[in-house]
């Protein structure tokens, strides 16, 4: 496991992945620096106007593929800071990076062949895209506020299923030795695992809020907004046609939620803020029905369907995190609920001594509701009335929901007076006829409470349960190279074209005779490469009293980029780009 910063919890360490800057190529500088160049062109006029100052706020260079490191000094300034992660992590784990202040960077740099887009997580998307804007004060607000929010939202078996497969689809269309069948199967493994989802969960609901915002929102007016999503700020193809007239338009409301969206397609409609104080203000009207804050029955509900781990939170303040298996009412009140797995009781998202998800694994159980003829939780009893409830040295405990409990008391545990777990030996329960726990099994662990005034997502005390269960599981993704036997001599051109850039001292003539070598190389074995052709256009242009040479040179160059500019729409527009760039002496 990489070494990670002391800031980050244990528990998300293993997601640290290792910035390793030998592994960008000159190519993949080469590609920063356009896709940089072109941003600041485009966004100038159509960004939220913190983007160009929270390039330079962030440590962004247009030059070079930024660190991490350096990234994460100036994003202190902020109150966030930044690590460097590998690909795609779980929606969870990300979360819950967002809602320590910590901007998981993905370290991988898109090809050339994906430069106005990728779904897969990269360093356009997060350093570029993400970062600017979280200079923003009212946004950074937002964006805590978010992963506070979300770090709570109940995830689904089937919304982990979408991510292994989304996860699965980025990688294998990023790889350079995937097939054509490669990138299909991989599709259908997506397209199966999205035609399975029955429900939208939580989780989901949060997703797409984030989709709208976050990845794809713009700010401002119906009719003149302005662009601060970090998808459309990190795409250099969606962006420049999303506030054209085949793109819709609709005030961001919490109905926002109910619009899926397609990661592979460009979108059709886009939602506008007033201002980023509006993003804030729709998210904690969407967290008023979140089942955190509502509890009762229906939160119970999302977590049975779920079939996650989740927490739920009883009017004493016990807590207690595992798969919600099922759960029994009377008279329409909550009367019991069934853990299935290894469970854990926390108090104040602490796990309580002896009571972690070892202890528990095989699962757990509990009775909640009132006492009949006490008209009072079991949380409430004094020591002196438990002592009446004993006969015999059995301890009987009759809810009014008819759930009975008999056993022996062998552990009580308090939380600030309240009685918040009774534990039990020799212990029956039984609801009627029904026997819902017998002494064979062990102890029983009474979590007192009267009624379930919370239920979120994960576990309460997350750190102490993922030592004990491993908790967020993921096959290890290792930063990779863009470099390949195929493109080796082509990156070479790229790297000779960066030293004569970087290199004033030579002469015009050398410099003209120097680039009409690499041009013709380029000619020779790569006659499909725009970029590098770009790039020598761009060291030739705007010179007074240029060589005939130099003409001859940027006029050859030019009519091979008009044939490339045939073969494919995104080259053409990407391109054209380069070329009002040149033009505009854009830099």
């Amino acid at each position: 496991m990489t070494s990670a910063p002391d800031f980050v919890p244990d528990y998300l360490k293993p997601f640290i992945a290792n910035q390793d800057a030998s592994l960008y190529t000159s190519m993949d500088h080469a590609s920063w620096r356009f896709i940089l160049r072109a941003s600041r062109d485009f966004f100038a006029k159509h960004a939220h106007p913190k983007y160009l100052a929270g390039l330079e706020e962030t440590g962004i260079s247009s030059e070079r593929i930024p660190l991490v490191s350096e990234m994460d000094e100036k994003l202190r300034r902020f109150g966030w800071r930044a690590v460097p992660v590998s690909g795609f992590i779980p929606p969870a784990v990300f979360m819950e990076f967002q809602s320590l202040g910590i901007l998981p960077i993905a370290c991988e740099m898109r090809t050339i062949e994906h430069l106005a887009y990728t779904p897969a997580p990269d360093i356009v998307h997060e350093a570029a895209g993400h970062a600017p804007i979280i200079a923003d004060p009212e946004y950074s607000a937002y964006l805590r506020a978010y992963g506070e929010i979300s770090r709570k939202a109940i995830f689904s078996y089937q919304d982990m299923g979408v991510y292994e497969a989304v996860r699965n689809l980025s990688i294998v269309k990023e790889d350079p030795k995937s097939t054509e069948s490669d990138i299909a199967r991989a599709q259908s493994q997506l397209d199966a695992a999205v035609a399975a989802v029955t429900f939208a969960s939580e989780a989901t609901y949060m997703a797409r809020m984030n989709w709208w915002t976050v990845e794809y929102g713009l700010v401002g007016s119906l009719s003149d907004p302005k662009i601060y999503g970090a998808g459309l700020l990190s795409s250099l193809g969606e962006s420049y046609h999303c506030l054209g007239p085949d793109v819709a338009r609709q005030s961001l409301t919490l109905d926002c939620v109910n619009t899926a969206y397609d990661i592979t397609k460009p979108q059709p409609q886009l939602f506008v803020a007033k201002d980023f104080h509006h993003l804030t203000k729709v998210l904690r009207e969407f967290s008023e029905g979140m089942a955190f804050r509502t509890g009762g029955k229906t939160a119970v509900e999302k977590a049975v369907q779920a079939r996650t781990v989740c927490t739920v939170v009883l009017d004493s303040g016990i807590q207690f995190s595992g798969v919600v298996d099922s759960f029994r009412e009377a008279d329409g009140k909550l009367a019991a609920i069934r853990l299935s797995g290894p469970t854990q009781l926390a108090y104040g998202d602490r796990e309580l001594p002896n009571q972690g998800p070892t202890y528990h694994r095989e699962g757990f159980s509990t009775v909640i509701g009132k006492l009949r003829g006490m008209d009072k939780s079991p949380a409430f009893l004094t020591d002196s009335e438990l002592a009446k409830l004993d006969t015999g040295g059995m301890t009987v405990l009759e809810f009014a929901s008819g759930v009975r409990v008999v056993g022996k008391i062998t552990g009580k545990v308090r939380q600030d007076s309240r009685l918040v777990i009774l534990s039990f030996a020799d212990c029956t329960v039984t609801h009627g006829t029904d026997i819902l726990f017998r002494p064979e099994w062990g102890t029983f662990d009474l979590a007192c409470g009267e009624g379930v005034v919370s239920v979120f997502g994960g576990a309460a005390d997350r750190k102490a349960y993922v030592a004990q269960t491993g908790g967020f599981r993921q096959s290890p993704m290792n930063p990779k190279s863009n470099l390949t036997p195929e493109n080796r001599e082509l990156n070479d051109l790229y790297a000779r074209i960066r030293i004569l850039r970087e290199s004033p001292a030579i002469g015009a003539d050398g410099l003209v005779r120097d680039l009409a070598d690499c041009a013709a190389a380029l000619d020779r074995k790569y006659p499909d490469d725009w970029l590098a052709r770009l790039e020598v256009l761009e060291l030739l242009a705007g010179r007074a009293n240029p060589p005939p040479a130099s003409v001859e040179l940027e006029r050859s160059l030019r009519a091979r980029l008009s044939e490339i500019r045939k073969l494919s729409r995104d080259r053409d527009e990407m391109i054209a780009r380069g070329l009002a760039l040149l033009e505009r002496g854009s830099s």
